[in-house]
């Protein structure tokens, strides 16, 4: 067994997700992302986790929230197929209450005189209080589709993200998304960074307010 496939299979151990996996060697968040991700839900139980992107994060994400008894992750997805295949997990695996993927389009939105393509705000479930979400994953839109194409997460949700809120922002060795932090940590200071060297790179930004 390589590595990639023995740390997928210690994730499955550690959540006993034992009925499949929806992997998908394109898209799916590298192993070593997702166990900094896993680890840190299980660790800090959050009780609002806001997703960028649908798949194999979401299912384990929402399992760390079953395991934790509370929390609820809610998961933008911009693919009707990738939202339905997901949700087809969560019932396989009883995750319904502790997960929901949201159909949202990608849509143009403008910031700052720059246009971005961009999940449409008006999927954000209205009930979601602001400064109550404790983390975000930010694994899309994908980045070939624009530049700088994951940029306006923060700006959209920046508002709804509690006081010590943890973001991890996945493929942050590319350029795209080093110039994203950089663009991020200008336009709000008080946000903390660290950078870790995974396989593809993770940025994780804390908010302080």
């Amino acid at each position: 067994m390589n590595t990639k496939k023995s740390l997928y299979a210690t994730l499955e151990d550690r959540l006993n997700l034992k009925k499949g996996l929806p992997i998908t060697p394109d898209w799916s968040a590298a192993p070593d992302f997702m166990t900094l991700i896993v680890e840190h839900a299980l660790a800090t139980q959050p009780a609002t986790i806001f997703e960028c992107s649908s798949g194999l994060t979401t299912l384990m994400l929402a399992r760390c929230c079953q395991m934790n008894g509370q929390g609820h992750l809610y998961s933008l997805e911009n693919g009707p197929e990738y939202a339905a295949n997901t949700r087809s997990y969560f019932k396989r695996y009883g995750l319904d209450d502790y997960a929901t993927v949201i159909y949202a389009p990608l849509e143009n939105m403008a910031h700052n005189d720059d246009e971005f393509l961009w999940y449409s705000p008006d999927e954000i479930p209205a009930h979601i209080p602001a400064q109550s979400i404790d983390m975000v994953v930010i694994d899309g839109p994908p980045g070939f589709i624009q530049k700088n194409s994951r940029y306006p997460a923060l700006p959209q949700l920046f508002e709804l993200l509690a006081d010590g809120c943890t973001i991890f922002l996945d493929d942050a060795v590319r350029e795209d998304e080093k110039r994203i932090v950089a663009l991020w940590l200008a336009e709000y200071p008080r946000l903390e960074h660290q950078y870790i060297d995974a396989e593809r790179g993770c940025s994780i930004l804390t908010v302080s307010r």
